[in-house]
């Protein structure tokens, strides 16, 4: 089947797209967007989403970088149909196809050692001669070859590119790219200690797997020849459709750097956002749709997405886009999930003082403004401390003192509370403020301070009302204390 046929290929046929991230260090913004568009696809297509696990530079590999790898596609909602395989496990079946190669004559042994190849690569730079292999030991005789590994040196194994000609795929993204094979240089297939590289792993495991579709960043794309020059060399005539995506960039279209956003995915998860946030967010990233709809569930993301409609110019990260996303879904939750969610937040800051109860009815009126679980549990905070260890934010305190009438303000709330019904109703002070000729924008952040901490945080008549008629008229008279000795 040609490339073009199975770019149409239709819901049902065999789709087997392929998630191989390399276990190096942490899973980022970049690696999670390259799973969400495979699970996106494979589960549009009613295909097979797999996880493999590109292991072959094991000096650099870890297992907890591939345990890490598979927590985030977890975490995400990104369910695995094969795998996870691990590349390191399947080293023998990259043998066998590299001894393939050697015995066609696609594939020769290269004696030169690194000392060797970083003389030569220097002298070709000063000769203004392209970088890569110069080939020296391509065309070595029997006796020659025989004679070094006698010498029980380094053997490498090398694929021998094609001298002529070009190398040429149809990109989904990109259309034709195509390259002279005089530009690819020969290239290692196995290491001398016998470990396969990535492009051979990659190539005969893309075969053997039977994947259909290879949707990565476009960062790997000139990867794709080398890869190419492996499937042909044994025997395999067709090709995957390919479709290389654009690079997640930084403002300003800068490389995406770790203050705007390259960090472990984790770190979000651990700040409080949602991972269906973060995979509809990871979705617009390089793809859209014309009817300007972005906040969706995975399953309506699956429904819709195309690999056509991947963009090729680079996707730029906006981390206040994806905080108001992440409270779009805050927002589409049930009171229940998101209690069951902020709640591993709040016990971990304030442990068993959080009562469940009013945990649920802080998170009740939280849900309406907040961007995250995080923010929601510091927000609650103030419902969870005692009064010994009840502190006010250095910056609220000097909003607070600068308050015009700051103290008949206090007062005049604390005589509200002591006498008032105790709903959420009555408790509303805004009537209050009109004899005091007082405005509510200036005044009421003064009493935001003395009930929560801040002078924002969760709706205000509410939280008085959680706080109970003793403890709001406590901190009333805590800050009418302290402003009496300052």
């Amino acid at each position: 089947m040609s490339a073009a046929e199975r770019a149409n290929m239709q819901v049902g046929e065999k789709i087997r797209v392929r998630f191989s991230p390399a276990p190096t260090g942490f899973m980022h913004l970049g690696n999670a967007r390259t799973a969400v568009f495979n699970w996106l696809y494979a589960r549009h297509m009613g295909g097979t989403f797999v996880l493999r696990i590109e292991d072959t530079d094991v000096s650099r590999s870890t297992a907890a970088a591939a345990e890490q790898i598979q927590d985030v596609v977890s975490w995400l909602g990104l369910d695995v149909d094969e795998g996870p395989y691990l590349q390191s496990g399947r080293f023998d079946r990259h043998r066998e196809a590299a001894a393939q190669l050697l015995a066609t004559g696609d594939a020769y042994e290269c004696f030169c050692t690194r000392a060797e190849l970083d003389e030569r690569a220097v002298a070709m730079k000063a000769a203004g001669r392209p970088p890569g292999y110069d080939g020296h030991c391509r065309d070595l005789t029997a006796h020659e070859r025989e004679v070094l590994r006698s010498q029980g040196g380094d053997v490498a194994l090398r694929l021998r590119t094609p001298d002529v000609g070009r190398s040429s795929f149809v990109d989904a993204v990109r259309g034709e790219v195509s390259v002279d094979w005089s530009t690819v240089a020969d290239f290692v297939l196995l290491r001398p200690d016998g470990s396969p590289v990535f492009y051979l792993a990659n190539a005969v495991d893309d075969i053997d797997m039977c994947i259909t579709h290879v949707i990565r960043g476009e960062d790997l794309i000139d990867s794709t020849h080398r890869v190419l020059a492996i499937r042909h060399a044994l025997g395999v005539a067709d090709q995957p459709v390919f479709a290389h995506c654009p690079l997640i960039l930084g403002p300003g279209g800068a490389k995406l750097s770790k203050r705007h956003g390259a960090v472990s995915v984790e770190e979000y998860r651990d700040a409080g956002y949602l991972p269906q946030a973060v995979l509809n967010y990871l979705a617009f990233l390089g793809w859209g749709i014309a009817d300007g709809d972005e906040v969706m569930s995975a399953h309506e993301l699956a429904s819709r997405f195309d690999i056509a409609n991947i963009n090729q110019s680079g996707a730029a990260f906006d981390a206040q886009k994806l905080e108001w996303m992440n409270g779009e879904h805050i927002r589409r939750m049930s009171l229940a999930g998101l209690v069951d969610a902020v709640r591993p937040f709040a016990h971990a800051a304030y442990g068993a003082s959080v009562d469940d109860e009013v945990l649920c009815a802080a998170v009740e009126i939280a849900q309406s403004r907040a961007t995250t679980l995080v923010q929601i549990a510091e927000q609650c905070g103030f419902l969870f401390v005692t009064e010994g260890d009840f502190q006010i934010r250095a910056e609220s305190w000097d909003k607070l003192v600068a308050t015009e009438r700051v103290e008949e303000l206090l007062a005049a709330v604390r005589a509200h509370l002591a006498e008032t019904a105790w709903t959420v109703a009555d408790i509303d002070l805004r009537a209050l403020l009109e004899p005091l000729d007082m405005k509510p924008r200036k005044a009421l952040p003064a009493v935001y301070t003395a009930m929560e901490g801040s002078h924002t945080g969760l709706p205000l008549f509410e939280s008085i009302h959680l706080l109970g008629r003793e403890r709001a008229i406590g901190r009333i008279d805590a800050v009418m204390q302290r402003l009496s000795v300052r």
